[in-house]
């Protein structure tokens, strides 16, 4: 019983050490989805130039999206 306690205070003791903020995490930021596809578009992966192309089609329809929003009353 001894044993099984002293097993189980050292694992929840390990547990809660391993826990805490740790100074070697750098909070660099996260790229958008915006920037995650750009960045795949330059690459020479396969597959690259669609989305590179879809970004291109997704511009388009944007700003014509705001043309007809700035035109509307």
């Amino acid at each position: 019983m001894r044993l099984i306690l002293a097993v189980t205070l050292f694992v929840s003791v390990a547990l809660a050490s391993g826990c805490g903020n740790s100074p070697q995490r750098s909070a660099a930021p996260a790229l958008t989805d915006r920037e995650r596809d750009s960045v795949l578009a330059q690459s020479g992966l396969p597959g690259a130039a669609t989305v590179g192309r879809a970004l291109q089609v997704n511009d388009g329809a944007a700003a014509r999206a705001a043309v007809l929003d700035s035109i509307a009353p």
